[in-house]
């Protein structure tokens, strides 16, 4: 978990393929650690991944492997 002050100290930023209208996820980076929120609770429980399995998501989602 981060604490309160880590969470504050945290850069977050939305995909540059997102609509803006506030129906996103939050992604955060910090060394070896990816933080994920929901854009519309920012106050909403944060959840942290390796960095390797966040690029793996990521992948998968830019090949399509995710799409049913």
């Amino acid at each position: 978990m981060f604490s309160a002050p880590e969470t504050d100290e945290l850069r977050w930023f939305t995909s540059s393929r997102s609509a803006g209208n506030g129906q996103c996820v939050e992604v955060a980076v910090v060394p070896g650690v990816v933080a994920v929120r929901d854009s519309k609770d920012l106050h909403s429980p944060i959840l942290r991944f390796d960095a390797g399995t966040w690029q793996s998501f990521v992948n998968s989602v830019r090949t399509g492997d995710l799409a049913g």
